[in-house]
């Protein structure tokens, strides 16, 4: 159990990671094309990708075929997963025209914190102390790396709270349906139906171009292929093996990574603030993997379980 968590908590911090990289190409994006056409361009491509991995390692394994418990998980997740996605990927892109990349990388980073509230009213899920200490100081470290002046929630700081929410949505519901579901079909539904979703919004509120589209072409397919495609997909999987309210501390990372990948890529200089903001997340990070005095009760009574069977 406990390497099945180490191989879910490492996938999701390379999750982290593309995430990380992609918020640059985000911004990018924005400078030629409308926020929902590109969230729609985005997502098509992502569909696209996932769709031919899911249709090619179906053919190979057939793992689904005659589960109905697993088709229903897969086509019912996909769908609810979708759903969140979208809006919540619709809320940060409109919301990066309004805000700072500062504010909006700490507010959207903001699920780690909403997973397990949410997960405890809606969902009655209980978490220990560990993880709750280990929010706190995330949401602390997120705020000195990303808040460098006074912080006020103007409009655009507020569709990325309503963002987050979205996103700590999608958590929970990867969560609730990702262990009986084919994690790569789940994924292929979701980004399908995010993709048709987020098309027809943008021939109603936008006017889609070839130009635009060609001029922002690398940032679409880095977000469609790489951090859309890839990472959530990934996200999924990597969820197979841990609990929700540690894969969303381990995912929120992905502020952290957009900062080192500006510094490395772009030549930006962090300050000793940022420096501190990085310390204190990645400190969260190995205070959530510490066993709360629940699990090492359920352990050990795990283990005296497994010794009584031997004996």
């Amino acid at each position: 159990m406990k390497n099945r968590k180490l191989l879910g908590n490492g996938i999701l911090i390379f999750t982290a990671v593309i995430w990380g990289l992609g918020f640059s190409w985000q911004r990018v994006g924005m400078s030629s094309i409308g926020p929902v056409t590109f969230t729609a361009a985005r997502e098509i491509i992502s569909a696209v990708f996932i769709g031919v991995a899911a249709i090619l390692l179906s053919r190979r394994s057939g793992r689904y075929k005659d589960v109905s418990k697993g088709r229903q998980s897969t086509v019912a997740g996909g769908i609810c997963c979708g759903v969140f996605l979208v809006l919540a990927t619709l809320f940060q892109q409109v919301g990066i025209v309004y805000t700072t990349a500062g504010k909006a990388g700490f507010i959207t980073a903001m699920y780690m914190l909403f997973v397990p509230i949410v997960g405890c009213i809606l969902l009655k899920k209980r978490y220990g102390i560990v993880v709750w200490l280990a929010v706190i100081t995330g949401v602390i470290g997120m705020y000195f790396l990303c808040i460098a002046g006074e912080f006020k929630l103007a409009r655009g700081d507020a569709l990325m709270l309503v963002c987050a929410l979205l996103y700590s949505g999608h958590i929970l519901c990867c969560d609730h349906f990702v262990g009986d579901a084919d994690p790569v079909a789940m994924s292929a539904i979701q980004f399908v139906t995010a993709s048709v979703i987020s098309t027809i919004l943008a021939f109603i509120v936008e006017v889609p171009t070839k130009e635009a589209l060609v001029s922002a072409l690398i940032p679409i397919l880095y977000c469609g292929l790489v951090s859309g495609g890839m990472g959530y997909t990934l996200q999924i999987v990597g969820q197979r093996f841990t609990d929700p309210a540690s894969g969303a501390l381990i995912m929120s990372l992905e502020a952290v990574f957009a900062v080192l990948g500006g510094a490395l890529m772009l030549n930006e200089r962090m300050s000793l603030r940022e420096v501190a903001g990085c310390i204190i997340m990645f400190a969260a990070i190995i205070l959530v993997q510490l066993p709360d005095r629940k699990s090492r009760n359920e352990e050990g009574k795990s283990q005296s379980g497994r010794e009584a069977d031997a004996s």
